[in-house]
């Protein structure tokens, strides 16, 4: 059966590190980040709410295309909110994909050293600064315990 993967967590989690690694075994990656970096983009603060979801609703046609032509996929978001990963699951199961969310909890100093050393050289290295990190911790929604489909990865260093 298909497989489709969603990352979810907050940026810094190690999210884009473990598509990158399901990518390079053949799985078909979908990222906003690599679109926007594409387009001149290259921090999180840049890139304009509308400019996210046309990327997104892009993106979601093609997402279904390789589902239906039997490609396995991984989702690079964030999935930060319970709606957003309900609503790409229903997508994933009406193509008949077999959906897993692989949610990265991290320590908030964790995630502050890696945002630290971002640069903004390539899509995976989205600066991220501390007030706009606020924003995301105060705004991200983690799986509750009824998602049952849900993979935690505990990120420690």
């Amino acid at each position: 059966m298909t497989r489709m993967s969603l990352m979810c967590g907050v940026a810094g989690a190690g999210k884009s590190t473990y598509a990158r690694g399901l990518e390079a075994r053949g799985w078909s990656r979908f990222s906003i980040d690599r679109e926007a970096f594409a387009a001149g983009l290259t921090d999180a603060a840049s890139v304009p709410p509308e400019v996210a979801a046309d990327i997104r609703g892009r993106q979601r046609a093609v997402i279904a295309e390789a589902i239906r032509a039997g490609r396995d996929v991984v989702v690079d978001y964030s999935f930060w909110s319970r709606t957003e990963r309900d609503d790409y699951r229903a997508l994933g199961h009406a193509e008949g994909a077999d959906v897993e969310v692989v949610y990265f909890r991290a320590p908030e100093e964790v995630l502050r050293r890696r945002l630290s050393s971002r640069r903004g050289e390539h899509a995976d290295d989205f600066v991220v600064d501390a007030s706009l990190l606020d924003r995301f911790l105060a705004g991200f929604e983690p799986p509750a315990r009824d998602e049952t489909d849900v993979r935690v990865i505990d990120v420690s260093g």
